[in-house]
C-alpha cells in the first residue's frame, strides 16, 4: 500500500524521524502537564467548572488549552494569551511608525517585536490569572477554595508560568521538531477534545430513538464534507500573473520568466471570526455582572443558536473580512515591489494602474471568501439546531476546525517537503500539497 510505503519512507530521513520523535515527547510533556490541577485544588469539587465550559465561548477556550482550563491545571491559561498579545503586536504594526520600522528590519526587528509580544504576555497573564481563580472560587463554592492572598499569589505566579512553559513548548517544537510549534499544541488541544466528543455524540444517538446508528453516519459524512470545504476555503487562491523583464548580460539571459502572485480567497484567516467572537461575548459578560432580569435584547443575542444572534455574527465576520484584509494586503506596496524588481502585470501599467488592478481583484474575491467564512463560522449553531450535542457541534466549524485544517496542511506540507528533498514522492499521487504559503499559523 502507497500509506504504509510513505511511512517507511518517512522513517528512513534520519532528519525527519529526529523531528517528529521530539515532537511527540514534547506534546506528551503538555498533555500530562494539563492533568496537573492547581496545588489545593480539590479534584472532586471541579464539577460546575467542567459544566460551565460545555458551550459558549468558555467550551472554545477549554478547547484550545486541550481540557487543561476545565480541570484547573497549572496549564489553564494555555498558548491564549500569547496569541492575544500577538495580534495587540501584530495591529500596532499597522499603526505606530516604531513598530513599523522593526517590522522592516529584518531578522533583528523580529526579535525585538518577540521580546515584546513576551512582556505584553506575561502583563495579560498576571490579569487573566486572578479572574480565572475568582471565576474558579465562584464555581467550586468558597468552602472549597482556599483562603488567602498568599494562595491567590502563588497561584497566580503558577498559572503565568505554566502558560509561558507552554509558550517556550511550541517554540521547541518550532526549532526541533515538525510544523509550527503554537499552532501545534492548539491542534492538539483542539484534538484531545475529539475523541470524547465523539463517544458522547456515539453514545447518545444509539440509545435514542430518533435517528439511531444512521444518523450518526449522517453527521459524519457532514463533517467530512464541511472539512472539505474548509480545505478549499483555505487553499482557495486566485494566481495573478506577473511578466519579468529580460536583462542580457555577455552570453547570460537574466529574468523574462512568468511568475504568479497568490492572491488568497480568504487572507484574514481566522482573525475576522476572533474580532467578531469577541463582540458577541460583550453580552454574556452584561448577564454576568447583571443582578436584574435581563431584557429580551440582551438574552436574543446570548443564545448562540438563536437568528440574531448569528444574523449579526455573520454580518460582522464579513465586516472584520474586508477589515483585516485592507490592513494586511498593501496593494500599493506589491505594486512598487514590482516595479522595483522589473515585474509588470501583462496589460497592466506598472505603479498606481498595479495597485488599483490588484485592489480591484482582492475586493471581487473577498467578498465571496467572507460569506463562506461566515457560513463556516456559523455552521455550529445549525449543527446544534439539527440535534447534534454541543460538544461535537464545535468540530463542524469556527475557529476550531479552520485552525484544525491549516495546521494539518502546513504540516504535512513540510512533512512532503522533506520528502521530495530527498527524492522520494510526495503524500499524494495527484500531486503536492499546498499549505498557507507563509501565513500565521495559528491565527
Amino acid at each position: 500500500m502507497r500509506a504504509i510505503e510513505t511511512i517507511k519512507n518517512i522513517w528512513k530521513i534520519e532528519d525527519l524521524r529526529y523531528r517528529i520523535i521530539t515532537t511527540l515527547l514534547l506534546i506528551m510533556v503538555y498533555r500530562v502537564g494539563s492533568y496537573v490541577v492547581l496545588p489545593g485544588i480539590d479534584v472532586e469539587t471541579l464539577a460546575n467548572l467542567q459544566e460551565q465550559t460545555r458551550g459558549g465561548l468558555m467550551a472554545l477556550l477549554d478547547m484550545f488549552s486541550g481540557g487543561a482550563f476545565s480541570n484547573a491545571s497549572i496549564f489553564a491559561l494555555g498558548i491564549m494569551p500569547y496569541i492575544s498579545a500577538s495580534i495587540v503586536i501584530q495591529l500596532l504594526g499597522m499603526a505606530l511608525p516604531y513598530f513599523q520600522k522593526l517590522q522592516r528590519e529584518g531578522e533583528s526587528g523580529r526579535r525585538k517585536l518577540n521580546q515584546y509580544t513576551r512582556y505584553l504576555t506575561v502583563a495579560i497573564l498576571l490579569i487573566q490569572a486572578p479572574s480565572y481563580l475568582v471565576n474558579l472560587k465562584t464555581q467550586i463554592g468558597a468552602a472549597a477554595f482556599p483562603q488567602g492572598v498568599m494562595f491567590m499569589i502563588t497561584s497566580t505566579i503558577i498559572l503565568a508560568a505554566g502558560s509561558m512553559f507552554v509558550l517556550w513548548l511550541g517554540e521547541r517544537i518550532t526549532d526541533k521538531g515538525i510544523g509550527n510549534g503554537i499552532s501545534f499544541i492548539i491542534l492538539i488541544g483542539i484534538i484531545a477534545r475529539l475523541p470524547q466528543a465523539l463517544g458522547f455524540e456515539f453514545i447518545n444517538r444509539a440509545t435514542t430513538a430518533t435517528g439511531g446508528l444512521v444518523m450518526f453516519l449522517a453527521e459524519i459524512v457532514f463533517l467530512l464534507f464541511v472539512v472539505a470545504a474548509s480545505i478549499l476555503l483555505v487553499q482557495g487562491t486566485r494566481k495573478v500573473p506577473v511578466q519579468y523583464a529580460k536583462r542580457i548580460v555577455g552570453n547570460k539571459q537574466y529574468g523574462g520568466a512568468r511568475q504568479y502572485i497568490p492572491l488568497k480567497v480568504n487572507s484574514a484567516g481566522v482573525m475576522p471570526i476572533i474580532f467578531a467572537q469577541a463582540l458577541m461575548f460583550i453580552p454574556i459578560t452584561i448577564v454576568g455582572f447583571s443582578t436584574t432580569s435581563s431584557s429580551a435584547f440582551v438574552q436574543a443575542f446570548t443564545d448562540n443558536t438563536g437568528f440574531w444572534y448569528n444574523f449579526v455574527y455573520a454580518i460582522l465576520i464579513i465586516v472584520f473580512t474586508y477589515f483585516y484584509t485592507a490592513i494586511t494586503i498593501q496593494p500599493n506596496q506589491m505594486a512598487e515591489d514590482m516595479k522595483r524588481n522589473n515585474g509588470f502585470i501583462p496589460g497592466i501599467k506598472p505603479g498606481k494602474k498595479t495597485a488599483e488592478y490588484i485592489d480591484s481583484i482582492m475586493s471581487r474575491i473577498t467578498l465571496p471568501g467572507s460569506i463562506f467564512l461566515a457560513l463556516v463560522a456559523i455552521m455550529p449553531a445549525f449543527a446544534q439546531i439539527a440535534g447534534i450535542s454541543a460538544e461535537f457541534a464545535q468540530f463542524f466549524g469556527g475557529t476550531s476546525l479552520l485552525i484544525l485544517v491549516g495546521v494539518i496542511l502546513d504540516t504535512l506540507q513540510q512533512v512532503e517537503s522533506h520528502l521530495m528533498m530527498h527524492h522520494y514522492d510526495g503524500l499524494l499521487k495527484s500531486g503536492r500539497i499546498k499549505g498557507r504559503q507563509g501565513s500565521v499559523s495559528a491565527y
